[in-house]
């Protein structure tokens, strides 16, 4: 997962760059991207709705709570970070990042004790807006008023 501090807190798996939106695509995201195109082995795509059906069961979908916690309007760049407490979840990403690797994917570990401003948080993972993107809709808004 790579290095990280003691003080870090918080786990994200994500893409290396920027997606069509300007956000960096989850783990789950990247391997779910895989199935749509057809591009996973009978296996991995066992693997796939195996676990994203487990996932599903064990915590909560941010969004069912708050259906607007990754309205990029409102929330700009909201991204889910696992607590790193959270090792019953944190066990199952080597499959995807398994799955990921063979089709050439880049995906990053990123580790933070402060990954932005928390929009949303139970006891295994947070979403946050990241710090900069804040500051750029701050920006943003403090120009476009007249």
């Amino acid at each position: 997962m790579g290095s990280g501090s003691e003080s870090d807190r918080y786990v994200r798996f994500q893409s290396a760059h920027r997606n069509g939106r300007g956000n960096f695509t989850g783990v789950f995201g990247l391997v779910n991207n895989l199935a749509r195109e057809g591009r996973l082995s009978d296996e991995e795509e066992s693997f796939r709705r195996r676990n994203n059906s487990w996932y599903d069961a064990v915590y909560t979908d941010p969004t069912t709570v708050d259906p607007h916690v990754y309205d990029a309007g409102i929330n700009p760049g909201a991204a889910a970070w696992f607590k790193l407490s959270a090792t019953h979840l944190l066990a199952r990403v080597s499959g995807y990042l398994e799955i990921l690797s063979a089709h050439g994917v880049d995906c990053r570990a990123l580790r933070s004790s402060d990954p932005g401003r928390v929009i949303y948080e139970d006891d295994v993972q947070i979403v946050a807006v990241p710090h900069a993107q804040d500051a750029t809709a701050a920006h943003a808004s403090t120009n476009t008023q007249k």
